[in-house]
């Protein structure tokens, strides 16, 4: 197993964000090219979290909470509010822009922030795909109970489960909630696969023990089961590597660095369009230095 360390960054009111992909080391994790771990934090009353509008290309987002709720919107008229255990997938593809703030009602109570957002590189043949929303809440996504181990897919197929969301490659991502005691096997179903300790202890053997915040990548062919002495919550992910070399240029992924210059002069002249109900303001193209 090879360690992956992200470097937490302060956004302000004690909000830390970790960002885990990508680094010099390790690009990515199967087709998953960016994976930020966020909080967790608590909000006092009037405070929120407020991702202006801004455009992607080339890939699909994923937001996954373990507490608190946002509210999503997009240029294609989506307004959807996520909560712990429900999944927003948003495919880019050709392009899309969004926001994602906090809630009037929670924000005005006060509220505690804790989850994962991350980006899934999609193939080169669909790279250019209709920009798309999907939305499964959390009774929707299938779940198995083995071995004090209650594991919950939220993308992909994984452990004999098959999420309802629509993907693109081969992928898996898992929430597993560990009672004292429980045990999971990683076989290698996947060809790249990693795990994140959001909760709690888990051991890979009699000596190795990871904690809250450790991210590990298994090695190819590599088998290894996990198992926690006391209550512990994992995510788990990975998946087959995308065909080919992914460029990456603050929110455009792809295959192309014509199409994310392209990109940024679209975002520069508005032909991203403009977000219904969120239309006031946005962040601008970061310009060079």
């Amino acid at each position: 197993m090879i360690p992956i360390t992200g470097k937490a960054n302060d956004l302000g009111d004690g909000f830390f964000v970790t960002r885990l992909l990508p680094q010099a080391s390790r690009r990515s994790i199967g087709p998953f090219v960016f994976f930020d771990y966020f909080g967790p934090v608590d909000f006092a009353p009037g405070k929120g979290i407020d991702v202006r509008p801004h455009p992607h290309i080339g890939l699909a987002t994923i937001t996954y909470l373990f507490d608190g709720s946002q509210m999503h919107r997009d240029t294609l008229g989506t307004v959807q509010e996520i909560k712990p255990g429900d999944v927003n997938w948003m495919t880019a593809g050709r392009g899309i822009a969004h926001s994602e703030r906090t809630g009037a009602d929670v924000r005005a109570s006060g509220h505690r922030m804790h989850g994962i957002q991350s980006w899934i590189g999609l193939t080169a043949a669909d790279e250019e795909a209709p920009p798309a929303f999907q939305h499964f809440g959390v009774a929707d996504l299938p779940e198995r109970e083995d071995k004090g181990v209650t594991l919950r897919l939220i993308a992909g197929e994984a452990f004999g489960l098959k999420s309802p969301v629509k993907t693109f490659s081969p992928i898996f991502y898992a929430d597993a909630r560990f009672a004292a005691g429980g045990a999971l096997s990683l076989d290698a179903e996947h060809q790249e696969r990693a795990f994140l300790v959001i909760e709690g202890e888990v051991h890979s053997s009699d000596t190795d023990m990871h904690g809250p915040g450790a991210m590990l990548a298994l090695e190819p062919g590599e088998e290894v089961t996990l198992y926690a002495e006391a209550p512990a919550r994992v995510m788990l992910l990975g998946g087959a590597p995308l065909d080919g070399t992914r460029h990456i240029w603050w929110n455009f992924v792809s295959s192309s660095k014509e199409r994310i210059e392209r990109a940024k002069q679209d975002w520069k002249s508005g032909a991203f369009g403009l977000i219904p109900g969120d239309d006031k303001e946005f962040i601008p193209l970061p310009e060079p230095k």
